[in-house]
């Protein structure tokens, strides 16, 4: 069965998070994703827990179903090998530091020139314009400045971060976004004219803070730190269980918050007019946890998620990911999925999301050995012959 993406072809000059991300999304749906490293490798090899082949687990699956070719980008003749590849694909996706690529001729004017369909993203820390555009970003900063670090946490603690690179994941999805809606105006333009996607991180962040924005250039509310309590609805925590859990419960509307109160035998709490109302329930949101974690504290977890399951009230534990792994949903899913690599050793790692009924993404390989498709994909792209590529390994342009 044909892919979705089947017949992109996409050239990756990213490392790490972002691009990289966006380049797997793409490749899970079965573009020809070609992801040029340095000689020495992305340093996502080495981030984290490294499996027996020395290479990091998240490799496996950040760079599957990807080529993996290795070509130095500072050497000139590097930069033409990279040139004449992104003269025959449809997507340059790149995250390097900016102003780096146009130095070596691969920005998007240079190559926009060579092969005018391109689809060039550029994400950066703060995009291409304005007084910030030269100053390199990480995901950190970006979610630093975008607002969520401000809001995420205790009042009465330090801001934190959410555990994840929250910025490159949302500036991948914009990426690919930018993508999807340029591939398609391209292929419905009779010039088949591409286009320049800027992709900035403080703004992928900023684009999921829902009402930060809006609530203060109108009503110049700045929004504070308020721990697991949904700000703007309530109740909506996470509660202690008697076996020392947590579990999240969201009874944030009407509806719910009776299951709720009906499922606690605590009836007398819909005459309370405190409670009676959304606004009342946000305004007295503390009194109403604190009520809730008394009766949680009650119950084992399995038993107290009985109840509310029953009872139809939404709610879930807190799960690490020991118990994800165990867990019947994800189990039946299969959203957890094994795959060969480096070396015939089994790799675990997270399936393709979203799920198309009618045209579902695959992983067809895990992420592998620096360099391992460079021949291939020179041979087959720009033509090389087996005297070029002697050369250009012998000299140290490619690995």
């Amino acid at each position: 069965m044909a892919q979705t993406l089947e017949g992109i072809r996409v050239l990756e000059l990213g490392q790490l998070v972002a691009a990289p991300s966006a380049g797997r999304i793409l490749a899970d749906f079965g573009a020809d994703v070609i992801k040029v490293e340095p000689l020495g490798g992305d340093p996502l090899r080495k981030w984290g827990n490294v499996s027996p082949s020395g290479s990091s687990w998240w490799w496996f699956m950040q760079s599957r179903n990807k080529r993996l070719i290795a070509v130095d980008l500072k050497n000139p003749t590097g930069q033409e090998i990279v040139r004449r590849l992104a003269s025959q694909v449809d997507v340059v996706i790149e995250n390097l530091r900016p102003g780096r690529l146009e130095r070596w001729n691969l920005g998007y004017d240079q190559i926009s020139a060579i092969n005018p369909a391109i689809i060039y993203v550029s994400i950066s820390g703060f995009g291409l314009t304005g007084p910030y555009r030269e100053r390199p970003g990480f995901g950190n900063i970006a979610e630093a400045m975008g607002g969520v670090r401000y809001i995420t946490g205790f009042a009465d603690r330090p801001p934190v971060r959410t555990g994840v690179s929250l910025g490159d994941e949302l500036a991948a999805l914009q990426a690919v976004i930018g993508i999807l809606l340029a591939l398609h105006k391209r292929d419905h333009d009779p010039a088949r004219r591409g286009d320049y996607v800027d992709v900035a991180l403080t703004e992928s962040v900023l684009s999921i803070t829902e009402a930060l924005i809006p609530e203060y250039v109108n009503a110049h509310i700045v929004q504070e730190r308020t721990g697991n309590q949904l700000l703007r609805a309530a109740p909506s925590n996470t509660y202690p269980t008697r076996d020392n859990h947590w579990i999240a419960i969201g009874a944030n509307s009407s509806g719910t918050f009776l299951l709720l109160v009906e499922a606690m035998g605590r009836e007398d709490l819909l005459r309370d007019e405190r409670f009676a109302t959304n606004p009342g329930r946000v305004a007295h949101a503390g009194l109403l946890d604190d009520i809730i974690a008394s009766w949680t504290s009650q119950y084992p977890l399995r038993e107290l998620m009985d109840i509310l399951t029953n009872a139809g009230v939404p709610a879930g534990p807190v799960m690490s990911a020991a118990d994800i792994a165990a867990d019947a949903q994800v189990q039946a899913r299969g959203i957890i999925e094994n795959v060969t690599g480096e070396g015939h050793e089994p790799v675990g790692m997270l399936g393709v999301v979203p799920r198309l009924a009618r045209h579902p993404g695959h992983i067809r390989w895990a992420g592998g050995a620096i360099g391992q498709h460079t021949d291939e994909v020179l041979r087959d792209l720009v033509q090389a012959s087996p005297e070029n590529l002697e050369e250009w390994r012998s000299s140290g342009v490619i690995r």
